[in-house]
């Protein structure tokens, strides 16, 4: 896949709602204090909608993944550079407020879907809160087991509102991390997560990876910094570099894509 660059997106609930994807461009640009005052401003003209405190959730993540420097690729690159990754010491006030937007948008979700079972926002609300928790759980606390379970539920969630709306592409985030680490996941390992209910195969899990990293409201950049580590994984280093470039290019205020990119030519020689 050669890097696509932003495109007119089909998430209806995006085009009315630009502070919150201001709020999200904001937090790719590391500029994290903007992010929120975007995000509290969406909550504040919309205090019924889940999609403003998951949105602040998500934002104060970016903030501590920055902090802690967990989205570096090498990290994910290799399962052992993955498995011994040190401890980190999680700012305890962020965790709170994190946790505590969790809840109001978990509450907010499930008012709405008590109204209607099938209202999208409050679905891909419901999916990225369970997919923000699996990620604190396992790539601050170090409890990758357990944070499957929380994948599992995001991935339902997506699953769900995917069936309603197969454009809602912000989705394809939780259904292709999902399926991709189940799916990369040893046979017998496998065999074993399924008997618990767990599901996934991992071309499957990069195609729909694909489709968030290509039209993706919100998560398009994330879902494209995703894609390049399992070029990365996969030793393609051509297209991962291509995707990593068009961030670089696309968020000059955040040094993380540049060094990423840098790292590619001093190993590789840009290849």
């Amino acid at each position: 896949m050669l890097f696509v660059p932003r495109v007119a997106y089909s998430n209806e609930c995006c085009a009315k709602a630009p502070a919150l994807e201001r709020g999200y461009l904001a937090a790719y640009n590391l500029d994290f204090d903007s992010a929120q005052q975007q995000f509290a401003a969406w909550e504040k003209a919309h205090p019924e909608d889940p999609l403003g405190p998951v949105s602040e959730a998500a934002g104060l993540l970016f903030s501590e993944f920055n902090r802690l420097g967990i989205l570096e690729t090498q990290l994910f690159a290799k399962d052992s550079s993955f498995d011994k990754r040190k401890k980190l010491t999680p700012d305890a006030t962020l965790r709170d407020h994190f946790q505590a937007a969790l809840l109001r948008a978990d509450a907010l979700a499930g008012l709405k879907l008590n109204k209607d079972s099938n209202d999208a926002d409050a679905l891909f609300a419901q999916a990225l809160s369970n997919g923000l928790r699996a990620d604190y759980m396992a790539l601050i606390e170090k409890h990758n087991v357990a944070s499957l379970g929380y994948t599992r539920d995001a991935n339902a969630a997506a699953k769900k509102l995917l069936k309603i709306n197969p454009q809602y592409y912000d989705a394809y985030l939780a259904t292709g991390l999902n399926d991709y680490i189940i799916g990369s996941l040893s046979a017998p390992v496998r065999w074993f997560m399924r008997l618990g209910g767990y599901e996934g195969d991992k071309k499957t899990g990069i195609s729909e990876l694909k489709l968030a990293a290509e039209h993706g409201r919100f998560f398009a950049p994330f879902a494209r910094m995703l894609l390049a580590v399992t070029y990365l994984r996969d030793k393609d280093t051509r297209h991962a570099r291509e995707l990593l470039s068009g961030l670089r290019d696309e968020f000059p205020a955040n040094p993380l894509f540049a060094r990423e990119v840098a790292r590619i030519d001093h190993n590789h020689g840009g290849q």
